[in-house]
């Protein structure tokens, strides 16, 4: 596979991964407001298992966001 394909591919990956963590952590979010804390800790134990792809040189996230560091 050409590395422009890899290269969008990871690319593709790591926004989808971004975009899933960001829901997830809305979700825990919307469950500590209802005072639902069981569902909250497994929302952002589900967010702390989405892979990180490791940081880029051209702007990529790499950045890890532990939801689950509101919980502790």
């Amino acid at each position: 596979m050409p590395a422009a394909v890899n290269l969008i591919e990871a690319e593709r990956n790591s926004v989808d991964h971004a975009a899933l963590r960001l829901m997830l952590s809305y979700v825990e979010a919307e469950c500590l407001r209802m005072g639902a804390t069981d569902a909250a800790r497994h929302a952002a134990l589900a967010a702390s298992l989405v892979p990180v792809p490791p940081a880029s040189d051209h702007g990529g996230a790499g950045a890890a966001h532990r939801s689950d560091a509101a919980l502790h």
